[in-house]
């Protein structure tokens, strides 16, 4: 069956990335499917705790991706070991990821507003792990042909600027496409072109002088948040749950 997926599925030597992945989505599903059925007071689940403290399930999930981690180390790229290596560390580094907001604040913001960063590192990390396995290697180098690949200049070169240009993108203030940009190089060079977000340290820095730039700045960021950001937290809210409102505080302890 593995021999099978890697001649027709994915690149070989890319089997254990692809079942990595598999878990790695499903865990985070499942997980959130039973976390809401929690809220909601539905079903046989309940809260683990163990004298007294909560056991949030980031804690079974570093024990996993130790597991698989030193088990695909042990166990090298090919074969049942291998496979099984890269399930348990999919899973492990679902139910991490799933609590990426509570390590990030060291706080339990899962139903909040912050929590939405855990869904947020999911999507990413998903996107990136896809991209990955479909093909695409970090920064471009998938892009040389047989002539440049011999050639370490050439590896060096195209490999430098694309650092570079998710650098800067990085710098504007556009994390997501920096990120992204690490496998997709254009994605990175779109964000380095644009103009840097409202107090990313590139305005900070050479808008500091500019008042138009700054302008443009402010005012693209919010015609961008007003087109986008409404979407992308319904998207959010149907992945990973609608966090808690917070309560209204009265106008004199604002």
């Amino acid at each position: 069956m593995g021999n099978w997926l890697e001649r027709n599925i994915v690149e070989p030597g890319k089997l254990p990335l692809l079942l990595a992945l598999t878990a790695f989505v499903l865990t985070f599903l499942i997980t959130r499917l039973i976390t809401r059925m929690i809220r909601a007071g539905k079903g046989p689940f309940r809260n683990v705790r163990a004298g007294g403290v909560h056991v949030h399930h980031v804690v079974p999930g570093v024990i996993l991706i130790l597991i698989g981690g030193f088990g695909a180390v042990a166990g090298g790229r090919q074969g049942f070991g291998s496979a099984l290596a890269a399930v348990v560390f999919g899973i492990g580094a679902g139910l991490v990821l799933d609590e990426f907001a509570l390590i990030l604040h060291l706080d339990d913001v899962y139903w909040t507003e912050a929590g939405r960063k855990s869904v947020e590192a999911v999507v990413l990390t998903a996107a990136l792990v896809g991209l990955w396995v479909a093909g695409f290697s970090p920064f471009g180098v998938n892009d040389l042909d047989e002539d440049e690949v011999q050639s370490r200049g050439s590896v060096i070169s195209t490999v430098a600027v694309n650092f570079l240009l998710s650098l800067i993108a990085l710098a504007k203030g556009k994390t997501r496409l920096a990120i992204l940009g690490v496998i997709v190089p254009f994605i990175a060079l779109f964000g380095a072109i644009r103009l840097a977000r409202p107090g990313s340290p590139w305005a900070n820095r050479l808008y500091r002088r500019r008042p138009r730039a700054r302008a443009r700045a402010r005012l693209r960021a919010y015609h961008h948040d007003r087109r986008w950001l409404g979407p992308s937290r319904k998207f959010q809210d149907w992945l990973g749950g609608t966090p808690d409102r917070e309560p209204t505080r009265p106008l004199e302890n604002r």
